[in-house]
């Protein structure tokens, strides 16, 4: 499928692993209800099998100025589309390496996720954590940006309700889905 959406800049900074997501490996994630684009409930805790949860910040809009001037130089903030378009393009890979579902999530509304996935042409849902319900009973790493607290990019590999995998800090963003294969192939999934 072709691209849909503009390279990286080569100067993007690289964000650091502060250790903010170690606690997160073998979790037994909390049992939230995150509003998924598709128009279903989801909580990633009660998903049988292997699901992959991506974290990113928030997507932009065509035509809209970014959050901040500065968004560009906030390590891992930018890259969102990429990232949905990594995990789009490989998508087939993944579920035939045994992944169940797919999903992005953000502190953004449903309502404004729906675009970047009919946009972006999706073949999996976003869920919407815009009160950060998931994202404080997890303590999912964020940041601060325009006024708003954003969730941190990182990937997590679920069985049965448990982070098996962690991703954290994930860069470049747009080989999201890449790493996960590539781990998923070195485990013997």
């Amino acid at each position: 499928m072709p691209s849909t959406h503009d390279a990286l800049p080569d100067d993007l900074p690289v964000p650091v692993d502060d250790g903010a997501a170690a606690h997160l490996r073998g979790m037994r994630l909390p049992d939230v209800a995150l509003l998924a684009t598709d128009g279903r409930t989801v909580s990633l805790a009660r998903l049988a099998g292997c699901t992959v949860a991506y974290a990113y910040p928030r997507t932009g809009e065509p035509g809209q100025p970014s959050l901040t001037p500065d968004w560009d130089a906030i390590p891992g903030a930018r890259g969102c589309t990429p990232q949905a378009c990594d995990f789009r393009d490989h998508h087939a890979a993944l579920t035939a390496r045994g992944v169940a579902q797919v999903f992005g999530f953000s502190t953004q509304t449903s309502a404004y996720q729906r675009e970047a996935v009919e946009r972006l042409r999706l073949p999996f849902p976003l869920l919407a954590d815009p009160h950060r319900a998931f994202a404080m009973a997890a303590r999912l790493p964020v940041f601060e940006a325009g006024g708003q607290v954003l969730l941190r990019r990182l990937t997590l590999v679920i069985d049965d309700g448990v982070v098996s995998q962690l991703f954290y800090p994930v860069f470049p963003p747009d080989e999201s889905a890449r790493q996960v294969l590539a781990w998923l192939e070195g485990a013997g999934a």
